[in-house]
């Protein structure tokens, strides 16, 4: 039978003082009355059993339901659980509230603008303006550079291939949670493989993964070139995008202003419904 919930002081406190590292029980509740199938998981307060001084998770069994690898759950007659990558035993938990619905909030569509180019080309520069253009227009987004991004999630990584390409892996899956909640993620990397922006590509549904080509040519990223990374390109290792949604030219003693820049790609934004007004 379902745990009975424990009332409790406001303080967070156990009933006897103590800081309340708590027992918690999972039960089902499927509307006014308890157990119903396709219910939603309800946490309650279980008393005070522990273990040693540590909190013990236990799921309570409802309406004569046995435990499924170790879970019970009405309305569930097989839980079951999948192995992803090297992480075994775990289960995808859905929320009533989804993308659609935080979208309907924010009043936009969530997206991630993906911009890729040499470095030098004016990537950071470019995503700061979209940025603020769209902030501008009352739009909530969200950056992630690439530089900015090994001062933390990915600073146990180094600059070989296997290492830039788990870098690039990183920042797909963290922009595919920014537009799942909602946000119009842009991310600024080098990413010069076709190969790497395709795995990221394809983790999002595909009108949601806008790529932006910032095509400078490599003589005009040299004469700014704040890091000296031109040896691969010099030598032909690193080829253009060819299946971008957008390409922004930009000619020796022609380039565009970033405003300028950041106006083409929230056109593409306009003209793809992903600002509603």
């Amino acid at each position: 039978m379902l745990a009975k919930a424990v009332p409790r002081p406001c303080s967070g406190a156990g009933r006897h003082g103590a800081p309340a590292a708590r027992l918690w029980s999972v039960g089902v509740a499927g509307g006014p009355r308890r157990g119903g199938a396709g219910g939603r998981l309800v946490a309650a307060d279980a008393g005070e059993r522990m273990a040693g001084s540590e909190a013990v998770p236990v799921v309570a069994v409802a309406a004569g339901k046995q435990p499924v690898n170790g879970s019970a759950m009405a309305g569930i007659d097989k839980l079951v659980t999948s192995t992803v990558g090297k992480s075994t035993n775990v289960l995808w938990h859905d929320c009533p509230i989804g993308q659609f619905e935080r979208q309907e909030l924010l009043n936009q569509k969530g997206c991630v603008v993906w911009i890729t180019g040499l470095s030098g080309s004016g990537k950071s520069t470019l995503a700061c303006a979209l940025s603020r253009e769209l902030h501008s227009r009352g739009h909530l987004t969200y950056i992630l550079d690439g530089d900015n991004l090994r001062h933390g999630l990915n600073r146990d990584l180094c600059f070989e291939a296997k290492d830039r390409a788990e870098n690039i892996r990183r920042v797909g899956e963290v922009a595919k949670l920014f537009a799942d909640a909602g946000l119009i993620c842009i991310a600024s990397l080098i990413s010069p493989y076709r190969s790497e922006r395709s795995a990221c590509r394809k983790l999002l549904h595909n009108s949601t993964f806008i790529e932006v080509f910032l095509n400078v040519p490599l003589e005009v990223c040299e004469a700014r070139d704040p890091k000296g990374l031109y040896k691969l390109a010099r030598a032909g290792k690193i080829k253009a995008p060819s299946d971008c949604e957008i390409v922004i030219q930009c000619k020796a003693g022609d380039c565009a202003t970033p405003k300028s820049m950041a106006d083409q790609v929230v056109s593409y934004l306009e003209a793809n419904e992903f600002l509603q007004e």
